[in-house]
C-alpha cells in the first residue's frame, strides 16, 4: 500500500481524496519509481479541482511532474537505483501521475536525474521551469540575442514565469516582467526583471499594430493579452507562447506577421522529443541559479496538497509548488 492523491467518480462528479492505494492498482508500465517529490501545476489545479476535464479516465492520480528511485526496470536505459525525472508525456491525464508515493509507467518518458539537481530542486523547476527552458531556447534559436533589446515576460509570478524571468535575466537580457500583482514587484526585480508592466494594459482589446517595443516575449496567456503582445512587438521580433491562462482564442490580426515580420512560435513540453528535453535541463543546469531557485519554491504538505489546489486557482500562491511525497 502507498499513499496518493486519486480522482475518483465521473467527469463532472469526481471526489477527490488523499488514501491509501494498492499497488496492484498501478498500471502498466516498464519502470517503477519510488517517488520522492511531485508538483503542483497549472494543470494539476484544474484537475485537482475539477475546473477543466482534464482527467480522461477514473480513477486518475493527479501530478504532470515526479522525481524519485527506480525499483524495478526492464527498460534497457534504467535500472534500480537510478534517479529520475518525469514531465509531461500525459501523466495525471490518461496515465496515473505524480502525487503518490510510487508510480509505474514508460521508460521511455524518463530522463536521468541531471547531476546538478537533487529531487527537490528538479521539481522546483518541474514541467514549469523546463517549459520555461524551451521558451528560451526558441526565442534564441530565432536569433533573439541580449542586444536585440527588451523581452516581455507575461504570467511572471507563475512558475513558468518566475523561472523565465530569472535565466533570462542571468542571460543578460532586459526583462519587462507582466503580473496582475502589483505586491510582488519586489519578488520580480530580486529575479532580475529591470520593468514591471501591469497586466491589465494587455488584457483588453487592442490595435492590430501598436508601438514597436519588445524583440522577444514569453507568453504563458492567450486570448488579448497575446494577440496584444504581437501587435507590439519589433520588427522580426519572437513570441514564444506556452500557456493559455487567459484563453484558448487569439483575437488577433496577421499585420504584426506580414507588416513587421514577427515569429509566433508554439512550445509545447509535454511531448517533447527526448533530445530537447535533455537539451533544456542541460541548459537549466548552466542558466539557473539555485539560489534563485530557493526563492521561488513553495512547499506544500502532501496533506495539504488538494486544499493547495484551490489556492493555485485563486492565484494566491507564487512561483512553484513543490509537493514531498515520500514518508
Amino acid at each position: 500500500m502507498f499513499k496518493g492523491i486519486l480522482m475518483e467518480g465521473s467527469r463532472g462528479d469526481q471526489q477527490v481524496s488523499l488514501k491509501s492505494i494498492d499497488e496492484a492498482w498501478l498500471p502498466e508500465g516498464d519502470v517503477s519509481v519510488d517517488v520522492a517529490y511531485s508538483t503542483l501545476n497549472y494543470k494539476d489545479a484544474l484537475a485537482i479541482t475539477g475546473t477543466a476535464p482534464i482527467a480522461k479516465s477514473y480513477p486518475m492520480v493527479p501530478g504532470i511532474d515526479l522525481a524519485g528511485v527506480v525499483t524495478e526496470s526492464s527498460n534497457p536505459e534504467f535500472k534500480a537505483g537510478d534517479e529520475v525525472v518525469l514531465n509531461g508525456w500525459g501523466v495525471g491525464e490518461k496515465h496515473w501521475g505524480g502525487l503518490a508515493q510510487k508510480a509505474r509507467l514508460s521508460g521511455d518518458w524518463l530522463i536521468p536525474l541531471p547531476a546538478s539537481f537533487t529531487a527537490r530542486q528538479a521539481m522546483a523547476i518541474g514541467t514549469a521551469g523546463y517549459t520555461a527552458m524551451l521558451c528560451v531556447l526558441a526565442l534564441e534559436k530565432h536569433g533573439v540575442t541580449p542586444d536585440s533589446g527588451d523581452i516581455l515576460v507575461t504570467g511572471a509570478t507563475g512558475g513558468v514565469g518566475s523561472v523565465a524571468v530569472a535565466i533570462l535575466a542571468k542571460l543578460g537580457y532586459s526583462v519587462t516582467a507582466v503580473t496582475g500583482k502589483p505586491e510582488e514587484e519586489s519578488y520580480l526585480r530580486s529575479l532580475g526583471a529591470k520593468q514591471i508592466l501591469d497586466r491589465a494594459e494587455l488584457s483588453e482589446p487592442g490595435k492590430p499594430l501598436a508601438r514597436e517595443t519588445w524583440a522577444g516575449a514569453i507568453d504563458v496567456a492567450g486570448g488579448h493579452v497575446l494577440a496584444n503582445v504581437c501587435a507590439g512587438m519589433k520588427y522580426r521580433g519572437v513570441v514564444a507562447a506556452c500557456g493559455l491562462a487567459a484563453g484558448m482564442d487569439f483575437p488577433a490580426t496577421v499585420a504584426p506577421f506580414i507588416l513587421r515580420s514577427v515569429t509566433l512560435c508554439g512550445v509545447d513540453s509535454v511531448m517533447a522529443p527526448k533530445k530537447d528535453r535533455l537539451e533544456a535541463w542541460e541548459r537549466l543546469a548552466q542558466d539557473l541559479s539555485p539560489e534563485l531557485l530557493d526563492s521561488m519554491i513553495t512547499e506544500v504538505p502532501f496533506d495539504e496538497a488538494i486544499q493547495a489546489a484551490s489556492q493555485f486557482m485563486d492565484g494566491t500562491i507564487r512561483g512553484r509548488i513543490v509537493i514531498p511525497v515520500a514518508e
